[in-house]
């Protein structure tokens, strides 16, 4: 993983909405959850929820798919589990000098 990449995820989960999104869908596992459901929990408008979850989906924390007329959100436990190694790797590697 690229650090432009990692800065990426972490600057969309840097905001409340969005955050809160992903937190949902975590809760609901891997399956993830309809995007109705995303939306009556935490009381965000359609639109806003749509510019939201694409942002999500542009840096690959969470991806959907459709079933008939119903569209899930999935997150992407390893897109998170490769940023946090990314930035637990340099952990204890002697970098500081003082």
């Amino acid at each position: 993983m690229n650090q432009d990449l990692a800065a990426k995820r972490f600057a969309e989960l840097g905001h409340s909405t969005r955050l809160g999104i992903f937190r949902h869908l975590v809760k609901c596992g891997p399956n993830g959850c309809p995007v109705g459901e995303v939306q009556r929990i935490l009381e965000i408008p359609g639109s806003t929820l749509s510019h939201h979850i694409a942002r999500l989906v542009s840096a690959g924390l969470i991806e959907q798919q459709r079933d008939g007329r119903v569209l899930y959100c999935r997150p992407q436990f390893d897109a998170i589990d490769e940023t946090l190694a990314y930035l637990m790797d340099a952990c204890c590697s002697g970098g500081c000098t003082e």
